[in-house]
């Protein structure tokens, strides 16, 4: 084979392998001229328009793109469960028509019979299509693959009693188990905590080499795309999606997430695909308007030095910004009764940390080891069991509006509006302000978290990105003495993630709020963090390990993909994660 070649895509900055001709290529599936569109008369919106895709057999694509892009209706014809409205889906050149055997689909959510074991919901499928197998032939295909996900010693346990890595280790295996010629995985792993989704791409991959399936991955995760994939293809946003440039994965297998790190090739490649989704996020992303909104000089009434007689600032006095120990934890443990409520376990054991006031604190550490504990316990939402938390020399014993708090899932009110919702908050704090003063530092924060143009819309009709951004501007709205953050960008794709902590980034260089966040995202980490403190696993976890991130402010992910110091902060983290994870 001739070596690959480099041209140039839309950008000046990214270049593109691309694969040399040879006449022996004979696609398993082509996909040519594909359209589909939802709705009828002006409701009508084109989803995907034209996507053109060639795949040939035993070939591992990834294809990324973000929340709305269609990457959902495009496996869902592939697996023939919707038809086009225009162009062709091909299988060995024969029209995909209706669902088959020979395609296994795994769909983000766990669609597994309750009532059935683990054995009984991956035999469900091998006894509808291998009927005329004997039962024991039926038995040992199912055992098969029972154990291939490592779940023999679960095979009779039900879905209720299984982890959501468990689970989704379930839909795998049921659908290996049908014998297909493609997996078509929709963002299988997104809903699990990084070591259990670590896990599974190994367990695929491992699958996928020794089958050699033809794998169609649809994954936001960058970097899962480049360790797994043969093949990068980015769905550009929609409506009218088209497929962008293909990224060609040349790094040889097996490959090793801790050496990818030191792989000059990997980082290319990490760089390009990141750089290519963020120029095409910021193109379709609505141009909100100038900020015309001024905010108002009025302190809340959480603030010490709050004087209702005078209106005060808003913003805190930038003065005493590193003043020490402004935020302290001493000691700080949580106890809890076992379930047979026989004895107890110390879930988190002797956490110590001093804080300087307007630092930005990330916490990282693998599921289970009391990342949201001791969030919770500074918030005031959780009893601490020993030692004590110091904020601004006041000691938390109980919640209050001095600190904001985001988690994951934004509690909103979904009949209110996103206006409405953060008002609540702030007509708490700033009762003392006029109702134009408050409206105006409601705007203010809502405006700059990119919902200009959305103030008024229910948060019920909200998309998740949109509801996170309502939770981030009610958070700073109440001014707060800190900021705690528990996974607030968990949930997100990838475009809506960098682009939220940009957001977080932005407001927090015009405030600098004392803020800590919880978070497993290793580049996030680094990305908004002074100092990630590093957990060891629970139960008794504590700090394992604290990196000073010494990278200029303000910060921005490309920046951060450019500077030479940031691959062995990267290094730091994932040895620590690796460490704890072979701990047991």
């Amino acid at each position: 084979m001739n070596p690959m070649k480099l041209r140039v895509v839309d950008m000046n900055t990214i270049s593109e392998p691309v694969t040399p001709s040879n006449d022996a290529f004979l696609p398993l599936v082509e996909i040519k001229d594909f359209c589909k569109s939802y709705g009828e008369g002006n409701n009508k919106l084109s989803i995907l328009k034209n996507i053109n895709l060639s795949i040939r057999d035993g070939e591992f694509i990834a294809i990324v793109g973000f929340s709305g892009s269609g990457k959902t209706t495009l496996i869902s014809a592939l697996a023939g469960l919707i038809q086009p409205d225009s162009g062709v889906l091909l299988k060995q050149g024969q029209a995909i028509t209706e669902p088959g055997p020979d395609r296994g689909v795994v769909f983000q959510n766990y669609s597994l019979m309750p009532w059935l074991t683990v054995y009984e919901n991956v035999a469900l499928a091998v006894d509808e299509i291998f009927k005329d197998w004997t039962s024991a032939q039926r038995k040992a295909h199912t055992e098969k693959y029972v154990r291939m996900v490592n779940l023999g010693a679960a095979r009779d346990k039900k879905p209720a009693e299984l982890s959501g890595g468990m689970r989704q280790r379930v839909n795998v295996a049921r659908a290996l188990a049908a014998n297909p010629d493609i997996l078509l995985l929709d963002e299988p792993l997104s809903a699990l905590d990084a070591l259990t989704r670590g896990n599974l791409q190994d367990e695929i991959l491992q699958i996928w080499e020794q089958d050699k399936k033809t794998v169609i991955l649809i994954t936001n995760d960058v970097d899962e795309a480049i360790y797994m994939a043969d093949r990068v293809i980015p769905l550009n946003p929609g409506p009218d999606a088209t497929f962008g440039p293909d990224f060609y994965i040349d790094i040889e297998r097996p490959r090793d997430r801790t050496a990818l790190n030191h792989n000059e090739r990997f980082k290319q490649l990490r760089a390009e695909i990141t750089k290519y989704l963020m120029a095409v996020g910021m193109e379709k992303a609505q141009d909100q308007g100038s900020n015309k909104i001024v905010l108002p000089d009025v302190r809340p009434n959480t603030s010490n030095d709050w004087n209702q007689a005078h209106n005060l600032i808003l913003k805190p006095a930038q003065s005493d910004l590193g003043r020490p120990r402004y935020l302290e934890f001493s000691q700080v443990s949580k106890i809890y009764p076992t379930p047979d409520g026989n004895s107890t376990v110390k879930v988190v054991d002797g956490f110590d940390l001093k804080m300087k006031k307007g630092e930005f604190i990330s916490i990282i550490g693998h599921s289970g080891c009391g990342k949201s504990t001791v969030l919770s316990m500074t918030a005031g939402l959780n009893s601490i069991s020993e030692g004590g938390i110091i904020l601004d020399n006041r000691e938390i014993d109980s919640a209050g509006p001095d600190r904001g708090v985001v988690f994951q899932a934004p509690s909103l009110f979904p009949w209110l509006t996103a206006f409405e919702n953060v008002m609540l908050g702030v007509d708490k704090v700033y009762p003392h302000a006029s109702k134009s003063e408050r409206n105006d530092i409601v705007e203010y924060y809502l405006t700059r978290v990119g919902l200009g143009g959305s103030l008024l819309k229910k948060a019920g009709d909200l998309s998740n990105g949109m509801r996170q951004r309502v939770g981030i501007a009610r958070a700073f709205a109440l001014s707060p003495k800190l900021l705690l953050l528990d996974e607030p960008f968990g949930m997100l794709d990838s475009l809506t993630r960098w682009e939220l902590q940009e957001v977080l980034m932005e407001v927090w260089e015009r405030t600098h709020v004392t803020a800590v966040i919880v978070t497993h995202d290793v580049d996030e980490a680094i990305l908004l963090a002074d100092r990630v403190v590093m957990m060891t696993n629970g139960p008794h976890a504590k700090i394992g390990k604290i990196e000073a991130i010494d990278l200029p402010r303000p910060r921005t992910r490309k920046a951060l993909l450019e500077h030479p110091d940031y691959y062995r902060y990267r290094e730091s983290l994932l040895s620590f994660l690796a460490e704890c994870d072979h701990s047991h």
